[in-house]
């Protein structure tokens, strides 16, 4: 960073303060002009790219997300805040990764796995859709997995 009234890079931070808004307000002052200039700092977010079945790269979306989420809970006693909290889940799990990308499969996962917990109905739903179930023979597979997973959890 240079002086903006001389091009000196010798500068120094005089006064550091949150602004409220996800940046940081600093007053700095040169050492050889003793200008005195404000700068704000704000911490740039590395888009997160979901790899599709095809191995085609989108940036990640949060409000589809939710959309395919709430498709999946509609009429059942899954609040906003539960569809959001995935949601949360989901996008940190992609952030934490490097390179910033995750994989459809691995969001239909992990939404089925925290689905699974909250409402079984909605879970049905989501699977149906996202394992794309081709008779009601896999339809049934899957009601069969869930029964067992509850029973192995009633012990």
């Amino acid at each position: 960073m240079k002086c903006p009234f001389c091009g000196s890079d010798r500068l120094k931070v005089i006064d550091s303060r949150a602004t409220g808004t996800d940046a940081i307000r600093r007053r700095r002052e040169c050492e050889d002009c003793r200008g005195r200039f404000t700068t704000y700092e704000k911490i740039e977010d590395m888009p997160i790219f979901v790899v599709k079945k095809d191995n085609s790269r989108e940036e990640f979306d949060r409000n589809k997300l939710i959309d395919r989420v709430m498709r999946s809970t509609y009429k059942r006693p899954v609040s906003l805040e539960q569809v959001e909290k995935i949601a949360d889940d989901i996008e940190k799990a992609a952030q934490g990764q490097m390179p910033h990308e995750i994989t459809t499969r691995e969001i239909g996962e992990m939404v089925m796995d925290r689905l699974k917990q909250i409402d079984q109905v909605a879970y049905v739903r989501f699977a149906s859709v996202y394992r794309e179930f081709k008779d009601v023979n896999s339809f049934m597979d899957e009601l069969s997995r869930l029964i067992e997973h509850n029973r192995s959890h009633e012990d």
